[in-house]
């Protein structure tokens, strides 16, 4: 349960005065549902409004606040501006300037021969200084209270950053006076406040860097703990040793010899799963570095030990693939596989649940459904995760709640993770990498093309077609909005039928399951020859025939998201090209990331590439979810902060009495606030 001093914080952002539902649309827009968030939505930067009572040319450039009065009005003809001709307290004159409508709201503001403070960027226009739409225009009572620092929010439309700033500044007010987390030597050495005054500070005053410094601390610090007591309970719970006689694994037919990664990584975890200590374990492997075989391995280690293995895949069309996959990489091994997933209803759903129940099923592969209730194990030694990065630690624990002792656990990602990133979201588990490439894997070339040349890459396209080879056409994300990409992809489609005819598929998120494996069936059986898609074909979509893919509006992804679809192709014996196609307008940030994937297929270093690029945005690409993300610590400070913060959480734990302690109480508030609590709800450890 959350400590009750945090309810006020955690209430609806409609106990907030003013507001209604109208306001809550924008702020929702920005993720603010909460006063937690309102007072989190930290600002980006600050306005400095220089107190002026004398107009001086040498402030042309500058933000001002200087005291005016209205000597007369001038509109201009039809839609022209107004202009309000004004002096200051010396007599010197100047315009301000409003665009748009009728002089009289303008005239209410501004009444003749009465004095307002104004503030805005003084110009110059000709030979006059003037202010265009001043930021505000107050009355001399009102200008009291003004802020001469102002800070500056991410907004969205409806809503300005005078009311954000006043919502935050509300929210702040709501906060409570909390218990202190941080070790008191740790806090006197950085100068840092408590943690309410810090918030306050940081609203009033965005350039106050020590206020800024706690809060990121705070959340660091959070995520650390957090995954430290996830790591202390699985390693305090007994597990099942699993040691294989190499029975099952002499059978295995490999057309080649394991890379020296694949090999470490094999040794690695089957040394873990020998040990009663459940197994918690992460594989990152870059597009086509070989994973599925290490897990292969490490489930025919299972099986050999006299337990059953749990294939867990994001997505229904991954899961059949790696069914697909298993099922051939294994042919003729004596291994029972399953599959699962929400579509399988009736008698086949009954049987999969009984064979698992008996222990006559292996291995079950599938989505989310493998862990629902009514799925019950035998004896469940191992749980293999497929894309990490897309199931949250709860669910994680969902599965290993599924087995008399806890399994063992594998999460796999083939995102390649910057060290940072891979410290502060999978601290609490060790990690092998695989970073050799099999042999038989064809480099990829990558070309960047101009969309007026859309022409020709269609003509290329045909000419792929005729000589029996098979392309991805993936369409831009249009917005963060799954309608408009599917738009763009059934246009596309459209205009591709009307050239190729039926050799044209359609693949995206809104088709049913069995619609999707019947397009997908039709591409990989090589009935068509051309698949177009939204970004759902992003990971494990395997047609080695499949050589070329065209990405529009390529700068609009990500890099990781790029690297990520690039590897759809590159899986047979041919040369593989990836055709990237870029909008006419290219930002620096844009250029930088495509003349990467231009220069390199190695995905660790466009990772490390990806997180410098993007700063703290999304990092791993766009709609990933499962992990939480870094409200109010950059990934400057992730740098900074992450070996501290770890530091700090292991003498919390080993030397300050855990979260039974005084800290370890201050500390369990901190794990609700910034809501990394998987580590106190899971374990219920406080």
């Amino acid at each position: 349960m959350r400590p009750e001093i945090l309810n006020p914080l955690f209430a609806e952002i409609t106990a907030l005065k003013g507001v209604g539902p109208g306001l809550a649309k924008p702020l929702d827009r920005l993720g603010i549902a909460r006063v937690v968030d309102a007072a989190f939505h930290l600002p980006t930067g600050f306005v400095d409004r220089l107190p002026r009572e004398k107009l001086d040319q040498a402030d042309v450039g500058r933000t001002i606040a200087i005291t005016l009065t209205a000597v007369d009005y001038r509109q201009s003809a039809g839609r022209g501006p107004t202009r309000v001709h004004a002096t200051d307290a010396s007599g010197n004159y100047m315009s301000l300037v409003y665009f748009g409508g009728s002089s009289g709201w303008v005239k209410k503001l501004l009444p003749l021969s009465e004095p307002r403070r104004v503030s805005g960027r003084l110009e110059q226009y000709g030979q006059e200084l003037q202010i265009v739409h001043p930021d505000y225009v107050l009355t001399p009572e009102e200008a009291a209270d003004q802020p001469e620092r102002e800070a500056i929010y991410p907004l969205s439309e409806g809503l300005t950053a005078k009311r954000m700033g006043q919502l935050a500044r509300a929210a702040v007010e709501r906060a409570p006076t909390l218990p202190e987390w941080i070790e008191p030597g740790l806090k006197a050495r950085h100068g840092w406040p408590d943690w309410r005054e810090a918030l306050a500070r940081i609203h009033a005053d965005p350039s106050d860097a020590k206020a800024r410094e706690r809060l990121a601390y705070d959340e660091v610090f959070a995520n650390q703990l957090a995954l430290m007591l996830v790591r202390a309970a699985s390693r305090g719970r007994k597990g099942r040793a699993l040691v294989g006689d190499g029975r099952l694994s002499a059978r295995l037919a490999l057309p080649y010899a394991p890379t020296g990664a694949q090999a470490r990584s094999i040794t690695e975890i089957q040394g873990d799963m020998a040990q009663t200590q459940p197994m918690l374990r992460l594989l990152q492997g870059d597009v086509g570095s070989g994973k599925t075989l290490v897990a292969a391995c490490a489930i025919l280690t299972a099986v050999e030990a006299g337990a059953q293995a749990a294939f867990l895949a994001p997505t229904e069309i991954l899961a059949r693939q790696h069914y697909e996959t298993l099922r051939s990489l294994l042919a003729g091994v004596p291994v029972n596989l399953a599959i699962l997933t929400g579509r399988d209803k009736g008698r086949a759903r009954e049987a999969t649940l009984m064979g698992l129940a008996d222990g006559s099923i292996d291995v079950l592969i599938g989505t989310h459904a493998i862990f629902q209730q009514a799925v019950t194990y035998k004896a469940l030694g191992l749980v293999v995760v497929d894309e990490q990065h897309r199931f949250g630690v709860a669910q994680r624990m969902l599965l290993t709640q599924k087995a008399e002792h806890p399994p063992h656990l594998l999460a796999m990602t083939a995102t390649p993770i910057p060290r940072t990133l891979t410290l502060t979201q999978y601290g609490e588990m060790d990690q092998s990498r695989l970073d050799e490439m099999p042999p038989g894997r064809q480099p990829i070339e990558t070309r960047v093309i101009a969309e007026d040349r859309l022409g020709d890459v269609v003509d290329a396209l045909g000419r792929h077609l005729d000589a029996g080879g098979q392309a991805y056409w993936v369409c831009p994300l249009v917005e963060e909005s799954e309608k408009s990409d599917l738009a763009a992809a059934e246009d596309r489609a459209a205009t591709l039928h009307a050239r190729f005819g039926d050799k044209v598929g359609l693949i995206h998120g809104r088709m049913k399951g069995p619609e999707k494996d019947a397009v997908m069936e039709a591409f990989a059986g090589g009935r068509t020859g051309v698949l177009v898609a939204t970004t759902v074909i992003e990971v494990g979509v395997d047609v080695p025939n499949a050589t070329l893919i065209v990405i529009e509006h390529a700068d609009r992804f990500g890099l990781a998201q790029l690297h990520q679809l690039r590897g759809r192709v590159g899986r047979g014996s041919g040369a593989s090209n990836c055709l990237l196609i870029r909008g006419s307008q290219l930002g620096e940030t844009a250029r930088a990331r495509l003349a990467l994937l231009r220069e390199t297929n190695d995905g660790f270093r466009i990772a490390e590439e990806d997180l410098r690029l993007r700063g703290g945005g999304e990092l791993l690409g766009t709609r990933q979810s499962g992990e939480a993300a870094f409200r109010l610590a950059s990934v400057e400070m992730l740098g900074t902060f992450l070996p501290i913060a770890t530091d700090d959480a292991r003498l919390l734990i080993d030397r300050d009495g855990g979260l039974a302690g005084e800290r370890g109480q201050a500390a369990r508030i901190a794990l609700y606030l910034f809501e990394r609590d998987a580590g106190v709800g899971l374990l219920r450890s406080g």
